[in-house]
């Protein structure tokens, strides 16, 4: 059975989910936070606690420069396309990022759908970074 096949299962094989990561920056506060707060590492640690028995791998990374539009995260599969947020709330990107990592697992061409993307995600989405090997015709 290959990657994409398990991608197409709802019920996810765990194959599929552990080549999925989070990459969550731990230095993350905004401008409005207390000196001394890292909001970041409190998101990290709910991704963490959120993706428990989800296969999905969750990294904790200090500072993925998008300090404008913190709270940060990244997230990539084997394959696909890197997928950087910012705007990220504490209370609820948590969720979020694993309901995207669990859309970019089962994806078929490694690309993040919009449909059934959190808003957050769809609102917070910084940059889209091509697989190392990826190849286009752009004339």
């Amino acid at each position: 059975m290959t990657l994409t096949d398990l991608a197409k299962d709802d019920d996810l094989g765990v194959e599929a989910r552990t080549s999925t990561t989070i990459y969550v920056c731990i230095t993350c506060r905004r401008a409005s936070d207390p000196e001394g707060v890292r909001p970041g590492l409190e998101l990290a640690d709910a991704t963490i606690r959120a993706a428990r028995d989800t296969g999905i791998a969750v990294c904790k990374i200090r500072c993925l420069a998008n300090c404008n539009r913190a709270l940060s995260a990244a997230m990539r599969r084997d394959g696909s396309w890197t997928y950087v947020f910012g705007d990220l709330n504490p209370e609820n990107g948590a969720a979020a990022l694993i309901d995207g990592a669990r859309l970019l697992a089962r994806s078929g061409d490694g690309l993040l759908p919009w449909r059934g993307r959190p808003d957050s995600l769809k609102r917070g989405l910084i940059a889209r970074v091509p697989p190392m090997d990826f190849e286009e015709d752009v004339e």
